[in-house]
C-alpha cells in the first residue's frame, strides 16, 4: 500500500513520507474540522425554523468540502483542503437569509436566490481558471504584495487561533483584550490552548513528527481536564438530514422560481444589486484563495523561481469547480482553506495529505458531532504557531524601497485588522498602483494590478457605502 501510495502521489519524489502526508492530512481536518457545524450555523443565523436549512447545508456543506478537497488531491495534487469560506456564509446569511426573514417570507427562498448568486460567480471562476486569466491576475501581482500576503495571513490565521481559543477578546473602549481570567469559565479555554501552543512550540524545537497534532491533542486533553467534562453525542437523525437535503438544498439552482428571486428587488434589491453581489463573491473568492496559496506554498517551499506556487492554474480550477459543486449542492462558496497551513506545517507535501482530509471529512457525514470531540479552543495551538511560521516571509520584503515597504506593510496589517484576506490584498494593491504613479515608477507590468486596484476600489465604494449591500467580514 505504501508502494502505491508512494507512486499515485509522488510522496518521495516532494521528499515526505506516507506516514508524513497522513499525519499532515490529519492535523489539517483537525484544524478545520469545525467547519462542518460552524458554515451551516453561519449560513441560517440559527434563525427560528431553519432547523431543515441547517440539516441541509450540514450535507450539501460536507459534501462540497469532500469534492472539493479531493479535487486538490488528485487534479492538483496539493496538500490543500477546501470548504465553505468562513466569513462568505456570514454574508451569504446577511445579504439572502435575512432579508428575505425581515420581508416576511420563508428564509429558504432566500437561501435558494444566494445559491444562483454563488452558481453564476462559479462559472466566472471557471472560465476566469480554464482562460488562464485568473493565473495571470495573480502572477502579475507585485512581489512585494505576495510576500506580505503569506505573512499577513499567517497574522490573520494566529488571530482566529487567539480568538477561537477565547484567549482574545472583544472590548468597547480597546477594540481587543486579554480575556479575563478571574472567571473560570473563560480562562480554562484560553489557558488549555496556550498551554497547547507551549507543548507544541517544545516538540517542534525538538523537531518531533507530527507535533502540531500532538499540541492539538494536548490542547483538547487540557480543556477537558480544565472544564472537568466530556463530550457530548446528540446526532440528528441521518434520514431527516437526508430529506431535507434533498428537497431544500440539493439543485435548488435549478429552480426557476430562484433565479425570480436572485434578480428579483424583493430579496436582494434589484439585477444591478445582483451584478454587485456576484463581483463581490468573485474578488473575496479570487483573493482569499490567492492568499491561502501563496501563503501555504511558501511554508511548505513550493513555489517556483518567480515566487509563484506550483500547480497553480490547477489549484484554481480546483477552487472554481468546487465553488460550482457547492452552489448545486447547498453551500456558500467553496475556497481554498486558510488552515491548510496546518497541515503544510506538519510536513505535508503532496495530495496524499488532502485525501486523508477528504476521508476524514466523509466520516463526519455519519457522525455529525465528531468535530465536537476536538473542542474549538484545541484547534488555536495550530493556527497560532502557522502565524509564527509564516511570519518569516515578511522579512523578504525591500523595506528600504519605500514603493515596497508601504503597500506590504498595508497589505500585512489591514488582514487581521480588517478580518479579511482579500481586503488586505486589495488595500496593499491600492497603495501599490498610487505609489507607482505618483513616484514616476509605473510600467506595463503594473497594468494588470491597476485593474485589481481600480475593482477593489468600486468594491470598496459600493460595499462600504451601505447603500447597496452589506459589508463582508471576511
Amino acid at each position: 500500500m505504501n508502494k502505491f501510495l508512494d507512486k499515485t502521489f509522488g510522496v518521495s519524489k516532494s521528499g515526505s513520507t506516507v506516514k508524513t502526508e497522513i499525519v499532515a492530512g490529519l492535523t489539517t481536518f483537525f484544524a478545520m474540522c469545525y467547519i462542518v457545524l460552524v458554515n451551516p450555523a453561519q449560513i441560517t443565523g440559527m434563525l427560528e425554523g431553519t432547523e431543515s436549512m441547517w440539516n441541509a447545508v450540514f450535507l450539501g456543506g460536507t459534501l462540497a468540502a469532500i469534492i472539493g478537497t479531493l479535487l486538490m488531491a488528485f487534479l492538483a495534487k496539493m496538500p490543500f483542503a477546501q470548504a465553505a469560506s468562513m466569513g462568505l456564509n456570514s454574508f451569504f446569511f446577511v445579504s439572502f437569509v435575512l432579508p428575505a426573514a425581515l420581508s416576511g417570507a420563508d428564509p429558504v427562498e432566500g437561501y435558494q436566490a444566494g445559491l444562483v448568486i454563488i452558481l453564476i460567480s462559479g462559472i466566472i471562476f471557471m472560465i476566469l481558471s480554464a482562460t488562464g486569466l485568473r493565473e495571470k491576475i495573480t502572477v502579475a501581482l507585485p512581489d512585494c504584495l505576495k510576500k506580505s500576503m503569506s505573512a499577513g495571513l499567517g497574522l490573520f490565521i494566529a488571530l482566529l487561533g487567539f480568538k477561537s481559543a477565547g484567549i482574545i477578546v472583544g472590548d468597547q473602549y480597546t477594540m481587543v483584550t486579554l480575556t479575563d481570567f478571574t472567571q473560570w469559565s473563560l480562562a480554562a479555554p484560553a489557558l488549555a490552548a496556550f498551554l497547547g501552543f507551549l507543548v507544541l512550540a517544545v516538540l517542534a524545537k525538538k523537531k518531533v513528527k507530527g507535533s502540531i497534532i500532538l499540541g492539538i491533542l494536548a490542547s483538547a486533553l487540557f480543556y477537558y481536564v480544565f472544564t472537568w467534562s466530556l463530550p457530548t453525542w446528540d446526532p440528528t437523525p441521518m434520514g431527516t438530514m437526508i430529506n431535507d437535503f434533498f428537497e431544500i438544498g440539493l439543485s435548488a439552482v435549478f429552480k426557476p422560481e430562484s433565479w425570480v428571486n436572485a434578480f428579483g428587488a424583493e430579496y436582494i434589491g434589484g439585477i444591478f444589486s445582483a451584478i454587485m453581489l456576484i463581483i463581490t463573491y468573485c474578488l473575496v473568492d479570487m483573493f482569499d484563495t490567492v492568499g491561502t496559496l501563496y501563503g501555504a506554498a511558501s511554508e511548505a517551499n513550493m513555489i517556483d523561481e518567480k515566487g509563484n506556487p506550483y500547480r497553480l492554474e490547477q489549484c484554481m480550477l480546483c477552487d472554481s469547480i468546487a465553488t460550482l459543486s457547492g452552489a448545486v449542492l447547498g453551500t456558500s462558496t467553496i475556497t481554498t482553506f486558510a488552515e491548510s497551513t496546518a497541515g503544510v506545517a506538519a510536513g505535508g507535501r503532496t495530495g496524499l495529505a488532502s485525501l486523508v482530509t477528504a476521508l476524514c471529512f466523509v466520516v463526519c457525514l455519519f457522525i455529525s458531532p465528531i468535530a465536537l470531540l476536538i473542542p474549538v479552543a484545541a484547534t488555536a495551538p495550530a493556527l497560532i504557531y502557522v502565524g509564527v511560521l509564516m511570519l518569516k516571509n515578511f522579512a523578504q520584503v525591500d523595506m528600504h524601497d519605500i514603493n515596497s515597504a508601504v503597500p506590504a506593510f498595508l497589505t500585512l496589517i489591514m488582514m487581521p485588522l480588517t478580518y479579511s484576506i482579500a481586503n488586505g490584498i486589495g488595500i496593499g494593491a491600492i497603495s501599490y498602483v498610487i505609489l507607482q504613479l505618483l513616484t514616476g515608477k509605473f510600467t506595463k507590468k503594473d497594468i494588470l494590478v491597476s485593474i485589481i486596484a481600480v475593482l477593489f476600489v468600486l468594491r470598496f465604494a459600493f460595499v462600504f457605502t451601505g447603500t447597496l449591500i452589506p459589508a463582508p467580514i471576511a
